[in-house]
């Protein structure tokens, strides 16, 4: 508890990275954080409504299963 106090503590699993435990204070910032990113994100998708930049839902998920095609490749 010490030492999460003063940086992140990693946690392993069979040798792999599965966990961080970090301190609250550090939780609480990354949540302003968050927030803060998805507000923008709002705005910018509302500008983007605004601007008649917008595409239907079918197109968007056709272009995406190509996406997804052409990474398993």
């Amino acid at each position: 508890m010490l030492r999460v106090q003063h940086s992140s503590v990693g946690i392993n699993k069979n040798g792999k990275p599965v966990a961080v435990v970090i301190s609250a204070a550090e939780y609480e910032e990354f949540n302003v954080l968050k927030e803060r990113w998805l507000k923008v994100e709002v705005q910018k998708g509302i500008e983007d409504l605004k601007a008649g930049r917008i595409k239907e839902g079918e197109e968007v998920f056709n272009n995406l299963r190509k996406h997804i095609m052409n990474a398993q490749m």
